[in-house]
């Protein structure tokens, strides 16, 4: 009957044929570069379980069509017969949307539904009349006018190779986007991407298929930190350097033969105003890219500014992880809107960006401030001025020693209540006077391990030269030291350390450009080395930012508009004018080393839905109850009848981490009674022994019951999740019975044992 076929079922007897009967070859019904139908595009949220971290669903479309590699120009939803062709069309919208896709369909194997997501038009169209390959591209072309020329760039292939990653989705509609809008000869271009989701590779792309169509021949890349320009030159670069077609420009000295230079932005123009740039005529490049352009390409009068400026005919694209849009400064008012954002928020959604949970701790002198007696001397012998010093003021103009202290033996006792006191872990202060304090404290709580090595504790500031030289040690995958490292500024851009899993800020963060930075710092996974998520320590307060619309959203443009905003402050702004920035000025600050300072409050935050951060505590857990489930008799009836994965998966996914409330050896469903609706909770013992009571049990043949005495054992020992799948009965406890098929066979069949199992877990709870 065709009421029994399957969604797998559909596809491959009715839709695939569809499908090429209409011309779509095998090759083209395909996700990008040759990947099999239905694999995931996105790898899975990452849920954060104490600590441990688990992935989430993985989302996935029916079918990706291809009119050439680089461009995928339909997807395609099945759905079972017995449901309307139509049923699925939201999804593949939605996908569609997600994925830059211009044609959307459903189909139910007797016919589809189509959406044109290009003209917002929807049509059904019997199961043989499919649009061929070409027409759905013509359909596109016209559309967007696009000439026989600006065809030829963007049908150019990119570059691959073995050991070049190829484009995840995100990447593909950047590049796509990008590369489809130089062939329109748009001039001025930015891309917003978050930190870690591969802006330079996106870069790299963006050029090859450019350079390859000649439609540029000469380009600049301009980077304003010397760490940017060689990690791109080693890494995503490469296959350029290989060619012997690019340079970095040292000495500021600049060589003609090459076509792609590298170069940080002072080699061009340096501090003593020689423009260096103006060895090469305006019209050299055809193509600049900045990187990181929020830093001050497009502050006006700058030097950036001046580099821009004189090869002002060529096309600039701006790449950054947090557009600038203040007073002064707007990124958009000079590149144009983004063409294309992909958010920390879609990254960690889609399982590419390592998600977060936040410490947020108070310190008595922070909370109440602290007003020195009149009189007062500091260590120094002055008098320290008389008003409320709050945490604004600490470190800035009064240092409290014992606060240091106390922040560093919390960060020490951190790292060892984690298991893993080689977590590489950045402490963001004040200024450079801080960092090397704040060194010297966390020295001193963690002596065992700076005896086996004194490189486990390090500065690393613009002024700290030997410091500075352990920056590559720093974020060296492979290298253990240095381990912990204080800052000021140096850090808080542009720096890839992937396996960074610790984020101590004690500094008040007043920029959003600066906090989306240093929170980026973190974002990296390396799954295979257990960096799965990433940890803040905060002391100041500065995660309240997290709460801020404007800290996941794209920035709205103030260019101009409001007289009356206030300045941006030395501290707020990071358009640094050398590679690592002037010397701090030094200030005069009061300080005193008699002054107790103690933490009194800990609170537990966790990267939530919507990208909030939520408390990890009871009442949050109650909270989430009520809100999705009214009454008791609701969440039981669902509990019996439902998916308890799809239950339990649908809090975690929130935040929840269920082993905080397993104080008692309690399972999922008497937390969630206890804490949403107070009704107390049984022992998992408890509902074994009063199951093992009922008739249910005790009526039981032989063998079905010795085969749920060993499905309660794995119950007692996991939990009822464990159990809700056939496959159970492959685990040892039931090779006494001859192993799984057996098994089966001696409980009456696949669809006895099925029910044996469904109704066990129903049981378990009627009490």
């Amino acid at each position: 009957m065709m009421s029994n076929l399957t969604e797998e079922d559909i596809k491959n007897r009715y839709i695939t044929p569809a499908l090429e009967l209409s011309g779509w070859k095998k090759e083209l019904m395909r996700m990008e570069f040759s990947i099999k139908v239905n694999e995931p595009f996105t790898d899975g949220k990452i849920i954060i379980k104490g600590k441990t971290a688990k992935r989430g669903e993985r989302k996935k479309a029916d079918y990706l069509l291809h009119h050439h590699n680089n461009f995928p120009i339909a997807i395609v939803e099945a759905k079972i017969m017995t449901k309307n062709e139509a049923d699925g069309i939201q999804q593949a919208i939605d996908y569609a949307r997600i994925l830059d896709i211009p044609f959307a369909y459903s189909s139910n194997g007797v016919r589809f539904v189509e959406h044109d997501m290009l003209t917002g038009k929807e049509r059904n169209l019997a199961i043989d009349k499919f649009p061929k390959p070409e027409d759905l591209w013509n359909r596109y072309c016209n559309f967007k006018m696009i000439t026989e020329d600006v065809e030829t760039v963007i049908k150019e292939p990119y570059f691959y190779r073995e050991g070049i990653n190829r484009p995840r989705y995100y990447q593909r509609v950047a590049i796509n986007r990008t590369v489809e809008a130089v062939a329109n000869n748009k001039r001025r271009i930015l891309l917003v991407m978050a930190t870690g989701t591969g802006k330079t590779y996106t870069a790299f792309q963006i050029v090859h298929r450019l350079y390859s169509t000649k439609k540029v021949k000469k380009v600049l890349y301009l980077a304003d930190r010397n760490i940017l320009i060689d990690q791109t030159i080693l890494n995503d670069f490469a296959p350029f350097k290989d060619k012997s077609i690019l340079t970095k420009v040292d000495n500021r000295t600049l060589d003609s033969a090459y076509d792609i230079f590298m170069s940080l932005y002072h080699q061009l123009s340096g501090e003593d105003d020689l423009e260096v740039f103006k060895q090469f005529t305006p019209d050299f490049f055809d193509l600049v890219i900045v990187d990181e352009c929020h830093r001050g390409s497009a502050k006006e009068n700058s030097r950036w500014r001046k580099i821009l400026d004189y090869f002002e005919g060529a096309i600039h694209i701006g790449m950054t992880a947090t557009p600038k849009e203040t007073e002064d400064i707007s990124n958009s008012l000079y590149f144009g809107e983004s063409i294309y954002t992909y958010s920390l928020k879609q990254g960690i959604d889609d399982g590419f960006l390592a998600p977060y949970r936040v410490l947020r701790f108070g310190i008595d002198k922070d909370l109440e401030g602290y007003i020195p007696e009149d009189g007062k001397l500091d260590i120094y012998g002055q008098e320290i001025e008389q008003k409320v010093y709050t945490a604004k003021h600490f470190d800035r103009e009064l240092i409290i020693d014992d606060r240091t202290h106390t922040v560093a033996r919390r960060i020490t006792e951190f790292l060892k209540q984690s298991s893993d006191r080689y977590s590489k872990t950045i402490v963001f202060c004040v200024d450079e006077d801080h960092a090397l304090r704040m060194r010297q404290a966390l020295v001193n709580e963690n002596t065992d391990l700076c005896a086996i090595n004194d490189k486990y504790v390090m500065r690393i500031t613009g002024s700290d030269l030997l410091g500075k030289a352990q920056l590559e040690n720093f974020i060296d995958n492979n290298s253990k030291y240095p381990t912990i490292v204080t800052t000021s500024e140096l850090l808080s851009t542009g720096v890839d350390c992937k396996m960074c899993k610790v984020i101590v800020l004690d500094a008040i963060i007043n920029s959003m450009t600066k906090f989306k930075q240093i929170i980026g710092r973190g974002t990296r996974l390396v799954w295979h080395k257990d960096k799965r998520f990433f940890t803040i320590l905060d002391f100041r307060k500065a995660t309240l930012n997290f709460s801020d619309p404007e800290f996941d959203g794209p920035a709205s443009s103030v260019y101009n508009v409001d007289k009356n905003a206030p300045i941006p402050t030395p501290e707020d702004e990071d358009d640094m004018d050398n590679d690592f920035g002037d010397e701090e000025e030094i200030r005069f600050k009061y300080r005193v080393d008699d002054v107790p300072a103690l933490i009194v409050s800990e609170s537990e935050m966790i990267y939530g839905e919507d990208g909030r951060l939520i408390a990890n505590h009871s009442a949050n857990l109650k909270f989430l109850i009520r809100e999705k489930y009214q009454a008791e008799s609701e969440f039981i009836n669902d509990w019996l009848h439902g998916d308890k994965q799809f239950i339990i998966s649908s809090f975690e996914e929130r935040g929840v981490d269920f082993n905080r409330f397993m104080e008692k050896d309690i399972d999922y469903f008497d937390i969630i009674l206890d804490y949403g609706f107070s009704k107390g909770s049984l022992l998992k013992s408890e509902r074994v022994d009063n199951l093992k009571e009922d008739e249910y049990y005790t009526e039981m043949q032989t063998i079905q019951k010795k085969v749920v005495d060993e499905l309660l054992n794995i119950y007692l020992a996991t939990n009822i999740l464990s159990l809700e799948k056939i496959d159970v009965f492959e685990l040892p406890n039931f090779n006494q019975f001859g192993g799984f098929i057996p098994t089966v066979k001696k409980l009456g069949g696949k669809q006895s044992s099925q029910t044996l199992i469904r109704d066990l877990c129903t049981k378990l709870y009627e009490s």
